[in-house]
């Protein structure tokens, strides 16, 4: 890999990561414009998560500390047990499905993310016409249903095209937050699935023996996600504060659906 690929690849990842268009959709899309994907795009995908999830528990680590403080010195527990009930249905077919996913062309193929692109893109368009349950002042004011209901909707983004942060809002504006206290939920139950994902690649001796032969361009790479990913994370939180922010993401996705779906055509 070239230096000036690692650099698409990291800028891609820090701009897609916390905006709900799918960081994999986009990543995979981008390896197709670099020359096609490849077992060394795999391995270097899995580890520029690093950066981004050092923006985002920076950006967080206020509201960290206190969800820590609340647990430890107040004994107050539900918010994490949201995040950790959240956390679960992603986190137990992933397991269950890990081989699937990594050997089926399904989860790879070009048509499935053009075509979860296009209907999480619509769901966006048409959100404020979809039922929605009783209103909440914010995420601390969920219960375990509504965060089991977020929960679900984040185990559906292992399919590619789908996007982790876009059906995490999606559930959460139906389940009654706004957009941006759907997203502030959102980014801090993707901190542990992000720490588990890198994790989980760690364990692996091919993995590691990756890292150590291209760490050089790992680190470059995530220096670029770590620096885009930050401003991205404020951009987001600021634009998705209007009411009809989910709309534009929803036909950003359907257009570049068509365009996947036109090149795939074409071929």
């Amino acid at each position: 890999m070239e230096w000036w690929e690692a650099f698409w690849l990291g800028l891609t990842q820090g701009i897609t990561e916390f905006i709900p268009v799918s960081s994999s959709g986009h990543l995979e899309v981008m390896q197709e414009i670099l020359g096609g994907r490849s077992e060394a795009f795999h391995f270097f995908l899995e580890f520029i998560n690093f950066g981004t999830l050092l923006a985002l528990v920076i950006y967080y680590r206020k509201r960290i500390w206190q969800i820590l403080k609340d647990v430890f010195v107040k004994h107050d527990l539900k918010l994490a047990i949201n995040i950790v009930i959240t956390c679960i249905p992603a986190v137990i077919l992933g397991v269950l499905l890990n081989d699937l996913i990594d050997g089926s062309p399904f989860f790879s193929s070009m048509t499935t993310i053009a075509v979860m692109m296009a209907l999480i893109g619509v769901v966006m368009i048409v959100i404020d016409k979809i039922p929605h349950m009783k209103k909440l002042k914010d995420e601390t004011k969920l219960d375990k249903k509504r965060a089991l209901y977020i929960g679900l909707a984040q185990a559906v983004a292992l399919i590619p095209g789908t996007s982790r942060s876009g059906s995490t809002i999606i559930a959460g504006r139906l389940v009654g937050l706004n957009n941006k206290s759907a997203a502030d939920y959102s980014f801090l139950v993707s901190i542990p699935i992000m720490c588990g994902v890198i994790c989980k690649s760690l364990l692996s001796e091919t993995s590691r023996i990756y890292i150590a032969e291209n760490a050089g361009m790992l680190i470059f790479s995530n220096i670029v996600a770590f620096i885009v990913g930050s401003l991205a994370i404020k951009w987001a939180l600021n634009f998705l504060k209007r009411d009809d922010a989910l709309k534009y993401f929803g036909w950003y996705r359907v257009v570049l659906a068509t365009i996947i779906i036109i090149f795939q055509l074409l071929k």
